[in-house]
């Protein structure tokens, strides 16, 4: 009897942490095809990668047509860059869960810079809204990292 409690426990503690990998609000490394459902109205919804895909696009071209210079801004340290998409990270996009998404952009500055940026939005196929955009690159060099920390995903400075 002890032997099997023994053994269960065990079990258990091995695949803890394949549990607390797959319950992250942010991937560090997102995964192609991490879509999974998002329930609205006690209906599930499948939201796909190429639902993140569009969803980014969508929302940089109608940021773009607003500006009379036809970019797409982001502050950064107290600079307004302007920036030109040059791709979408499809090997990137995630589904956090909650109608919660990541997106992961190259832009290329006026001032000849690569940077990459992240993405955070909310929504459904169609409507999805930017929450949150940051500059996590320049010329591949990054700001920050992500560090799990008790199950949740945060930028910690770059080493």
């Amino acid at each position: 009897m002890i032997t099997r409690v023994i053994l269960a426990i065990a079990i258990a503690l091995f695949f803890m942490p394949a549990t607390l990998l797959f319950s992250q609000e942010h991937p560090e490394h997102p995964t192609k095809g991490g879509a999974e459902h998002a329930k609205k109205g006690g209906t599930e919804k499948q939201v796909s990668t190429a639902d993140i895909s569009a969803g980014i696009k969508q929302n940089i071209e109608a940021e773009t047509k607003k500006g009379s210079d036809r970019k797409f801004h982001v502050k950064h340290e107290g600079q307004d860059l302007a920036l030109d998409l040059i791709r979408v990270h499809d090997d990137r996009l995630q589904d956090l869960g909650g109608g919660k998404y990541f997106a992961c952009v190259d832009m290329k500055g006026t001032d000849g810079k690569t940077y990459d940026i992240d993405f955070f939005l909310t929504g459904q196929p169609g409507k999805m809204k930017v929450t949150e955009t940051s500059v996590h690159k320049i010329d591949g060099k990054p700001l920050y990292n992500w560090k799990e920390e008790s199950g949740k995903w945060n930028k910690v400075p770059a080493s």
